[in-house]
């Protein structure tokens, strides 16, 4: 087994799991990080000390990569083949000593103990990054279930990313992040950390590392900054989430289902909405209703360097049809481009297992006859047979990005027929569609009076008389 006992280097990424990054509230666009002293190591079956005085040390269940070679200004391609192993980890902090640390966390993550690792190294030759699995418990209950499917920078971005700087070296270890879930222990609690490889050969894993809370009896001198604590710091450190301002509930899909986007269109225009249609596309499904939260993909013009940079290994398309989920919708800026495929049938078909609702696209898809063949409706640009690099480099998600000439971000409502698609910003939602269901009740006896051969003077639309005629009609339906 590799010895992990004392590693020349521990560099800590801040945030890099989606899931951890909404939990805060900040996505970052770039990794950034911090480094953990090497006595901060601990094996499995340990006990960890909670300082006297203090009372938020929290766990942070990580997946741990371990140098395995000299190390210096590799690609993002590169980067996976200069670690030799994985491991788990956890990160432990003290979020009474943050404030002292100004971000450093040199005494908030740097105590002794603070970095257990172990038990098992699994061979990282053996493993695919792109399919690992972190999981944490807290006394025996699952508290964290991340797969590195949700990271934001993958582990050879990561390592790419510091050797630009530094040169890493055999034995050095990354600590690549923690999702969800992470919160305050307490001395008496047993927290438990498991990397595995559900899917491979095998289901290999590190077995279980398990870190023991005892309470600390030597309390802080004065010649130091002393531990402190406030209600952001203690929510922070136990986990705490905002409510959600607004979410789509299934009472709302319905209800949007239940009317047209012309009709949702004209009442987003009284509210001086204009701009929310995206424009010029074909649906693969027109008979299919589309609704649904927006998750975004951006392309940028391709540039030879950029692509080999960007477009290769896990990318950010790969990622954006990997993480969107059930109920939402793909909206991915081309820039009107036609000259190249901006999905194809594997991705689209990926989409579709996730439970995706739809995949709107300003330009081109591949293999669209399959594509139309799938149940989930692609909206797009038009057909073409060349790859994603001809015209694309796909560079981020879950941004604001335009599509098809409307600004879409991410979280909007994604509503389409076969008239079109239309963004509505999640605040107007329940009023916009109550008002359109109530404006095609009006439409509805509207056309009755009229097929019954009324003239529309006075009817269309309802002057006071008809309209107390109309709400006599409507309490009786």
């Amino acid at each position: 087994m590799t010895d992990i006992s004392r590693p020349g280097k521990i560099i800590a990424v801040h945030l890099n799991y989606r899931s951890r990054a909404a939990q805060r509230g900040r996505t970052p666009a770039q990794p950034s990080y911090f480094f953990k002293p090497s006595s901060s190591v601990a094996v499995t079956g340990g006990e960890l000390e909670r300082p006297a005085g203090t009372e938020l040390l929290a766990f942070e269940g990580e997946i741990a990569l371990i140098i395995g070679r000299l190390t210096r200004r590799v690609s993002p391609e590169d980067g996976w083949a200069a670690v030799s192993g994985v491991t788990a980890a956890n990160d432990f902090g003290l979020y009474d000593l943050r404030a002292a640390d100004k971000g450093s966390n040199v005494r908030s993550k740097g105590g002794d103990g603070f970095t257990p690792l172990g038990p098992t190294v699994l061979a990282a030759a053996d493993l695919d990054p792109d399919a690992l699995r972190v999981r944490t418990w807290l006394n025996g209950e699952l508290v964290q279930d991340g797969t590195t499917v949700d990271l934001l920078f993958p582990f050879g971005r990561l390592v790419a990313d510091l050797s630009q700087l530094m040169t890493l070296e055999p034995g050095d270890v990354i600590l690549t992040g923690t999702p969800a879930g992470s919160s305050v222990t307490e001395p008496g609690d047993t927290v438990e950390v498991e990397v595995d490889a559900p899917t491979a050969p095998g289901a290999p894993s590190t077995g279980r590392l398990v870190t023991r809370i005892t309470a600390g009896s030597i309390p802080f001198g004065d010649f130091g900054t002393r531990p402190s604590v406030d209600e952001t710091q203690r929510a922070e450190a136990w986990g705490t989430q905002p409510e959600p301002a607004w979410t789509l509930t299934d009472d709302l899909r319905a209800k949007l289902a239940s009317v047209a986007t012309a009709t949702l269109s004209s009442q987003l225009r009284k509210r001086g909405l204009n701009n929310v249609s995206i424009d010029g596309l074909t649906s693969t499904r027109p008979d299919t209703k589309v609704v649904g939260t927006a998750r975004t993909l951006r392309y940028v013009p391709n540039r030879e360097d950029l692509f080999e940079s960007h477009g290769g290994g896990y990318n950010a398309q790969k990622r954006a049809f990997d993480a969107v989920g059930p109920g939402e919708v793909l909206v991915i800026e081309a820039r009107g481009e036609r000259g190249s495929g901006t999905v194809g049938d594997v991705l689209a078909l990926r989409a579709q297992v996730n439970g995706a609702a739809g995949i709107v696209t300003d330009g081109g898809v591949r293999d669209l006859a399959v594509v139309a063949a799938l149940d989930i409706p692609t909206y797009h640009n038009g057909p073409h047979p060349a790859v994603l690099g001809r015209k694309h480099v796909p560079w981020d998600t879950d941004t604001t990005i335009a599509c098809g000439g409307a600004t879409v971000q991410p979280g909007d409502v994604i509503v389409g027929d076969a008239d079109g698609l239309l963004v509505i910003p999640p605040a107007l939602v329940e009023e916009v569609v109550d008002a359109a269901i109530e404006q095609e009740s009006e439409e509805e006896y509207i056309a009755e009076q009229v097929a019954a051969g009324h003239a529309v003077d006075g009817l269309f639309p309802m002057n006071a008389e008809w309209k107390e005629r109309y709400r006599a009609w409507r309490t009786q339906q």
